[in-house]
């Protein structure tokens, strides 16, 4: 185990890190798993029923997250199934790649790249 000082963005932090080769630390060795490149999409559903829905239908994709637009990446008319990547939404400094919930077809997209969106907005509608 090391104690490590980490300063980030001008805030330190004071971190325990243990090392995996050092024969003095034990450790449970488990089977490796495989590590994705990027983060799996999230599939957006509709708000809880206490929340506002600015705009959309029941088919719209909306946002779970207050944040800002990275990406669409889907035109009106494109075909689409469940879980395929519709768009990137950044909140808290952090990309999220948003899913569509259900297969079928990009009927209305109402956000475009850049936008700032509230939670529960619509960002996409899938008929």
């Amino acid at each position: 185990m090391k104690k490590l000082r980490i300063t980030v963005e001008g805030k330190t932090y004071e971190v325990v890190v243990e090392t995996v080769d050092d024969p003095s630390t034990r450790v449970a060795r488990v089977a490796p798993r495989a590590v994705a490149s990027a983060p799996a999409p999230v599939q957006m559903a509709a708000p809880s029923a206490g929340k506002s829905a600015p705009g959309g239908t029941a088919n719209s994709i909306r946002s779970q997250l207050a944040g800002r637009i990275v990406s669409v990446d889907v035109k009106e008319g494109d075909a689409v199934v469940a879980g395929a990547q519709v768009l990137v939404l950044e909140a808290m400094k952090m990309n999220t790649p948003v899913a569509a919930i259900r297969d079928g077809k990009v009927v209305k997209i109402h956000v475009a790249a850049g936008d700032t969106v509230e939670e529960g907005q619509a960002l996409l509608d899938i008929a």
